[in-house]
């Protein structure tokens, strides 16, 4: 792979390809196989049929794509017991809906099967319904995740493990099973805003930025966006080569493989960021075709 580029992919997850996830293991041993890097999951709790705020809060719509919508965790098991070298992602789960001790279990479970190859990466969401429906407060969600964020590294580093916070409550408890890689997963955080990027800047080890190819390939704006990172981390006291980077690349229906792989080799050569997730949920509809898709994008980022 070129200059040592890490090409990663979106397991079936979402829209026309979720019917097809009974080959979910199949797809995921054909990325390893192809020179993958990693697989991916994200996280839709539901689609509202009217949604108080549109996708990635702006408007009020949500894709239609989104409407099908597979279990990530469940996923991400199937694709650790099928692969044996893969990195395994979300990009991302939406952390405050879940309860940390039932978050911690699942993620555990997933780490310690794929041998510690967990890269589990959180954001708040933007849906409203999606809180809703989970029994949580939408109006506190940033304080939520940090919350959760403090109560999992407190079930992974300790045992008996508790946590007492504003938000969220464990009792003191019995937590024997560690994830496979101590002392704990990295964070890996969704961060587009001022506020979220403080978030990664004090606690995060690694930013889950985004664009779409070729609607929304801001680069200038990922540049910006990581010199400010890296100045909100120093001015925490942490090295900035401490917080890496992971890029999700969502596809327009129709663009070509090689303007995808095009904005991949542009991106890294502009920004250094060297791993890239790469979703075809928008332009594929089968899972033998986005093995196949998967297949020209990284022999033609090799290419170079």
């Amino acid at each position: 792979m070129k200059d040592s580029m890490k090409i990663g992919f979106a397991l079936p997850q979402f829209n026309n390809q979720a019917y097809g996830i009974a080959h979910t293991a199949t797809f995921a041993s054909a990325i390893e196989e192809a020179g993958g890097a990693s697989l991916w999951v994200g996280d839709r709790n539901l689609a509202a049929v009217r949604p108080a705020v549109g996708y990635g809060g702006q408007g009020n719509t949500i894709p239609p794509e989104l409407n099908a919508s597979a279990d990530p965790f469940v996923l991400l098991g199937v694709a650790a017991s099928a692969t044996r070298r893969v990195l395994l992602g979300s990009h991302i789960l939406i952390a405050p809906l879940y309860a940390p001790v039932q978050l911690a279990r699942s993620l555990t479970t997933i780490d310690v099967i794929s041998g510690g190859r967990l890269l589990p990466g959180f954001g708040i969401g933007w849906s409203p319904e999606e809180y809703q429906a989970a029994g949580v407060d939408f109006t506190r969600r940033g304080a939520r995740m940090e919350e959760l964020l403090d109560a999992l590294d407190a079930i992974w580093r300790t045992d008996p493990a508790q946590y007492e916070g504003t938000q969220l409550s464990v009792p003191e408890h019995h937590s024997p099973l560690k994830p496979a890689r101590a002392p704990r997963p990295p964070f890996y955080l969704g961060a587009m805003s001022e506020r979220a990027l403080r978030r990664v800047a004090r606690r995060g080890d690694g930013w889950l930025p985004l664009v779409v190819v070729p609607s929304y390939v801001d680069i200038d704006g990922l540049v910006q966006q990581r010199a400010f990172l890296n100045e909100l981390a120093r001015q925490n006291g942490r090295d900035p080569r401490a917080i890496d980077t992971v890029l999700r690349v969502n596809i327009n229906a129709g663009t070509s493989t090689a303007l995808v792989a095009d904005a991949i080799k542009e991106i890294h050569e502009r920004t250094g960021i060297d791993h890239f997730m790469v979703d075809s949920m928008y332009d594929v509809d089968t899972v033998d075709g986005s093995v196949e898709h998967a297949r020209e994008v990284l022999h033609l980022v090799d290419k170079g």
